[in-house]
């Protein structure tokens, strides 16, 4: 919604900068798709890295403990 006002305020200021950002919005998107897809697959590796080296101390008692 924030969005939405900023831009309708920058509209009414000043329209050709609006409008030029509403079509360079979608380009601006599918170039920055790629990196947020190896941001998302390296998040994906550590925790599985974490999680293996984890592994032996969760084992031996080490992880949090249920207080149930």
């Amino acid at each position: 919604m924030i969005k939405l006002l900023l831009w309708l305020l920058l509209f009414v200021l000043c329209w050709p900068l609006a409008l030029l950002a509403l079509v360079l919005y979608p380009l601006f998107w599918l170039i920055a798709l790629p990196f947020r897809l190896v941001g998302i697959t390296f998040e994906a590796l550590f925790a599985l890295l974490r999680a293996v080296l984890m592994l032996p101390a969760r084992l031996l008692g080490g992880g949090p403990r249920s207080s149930t």
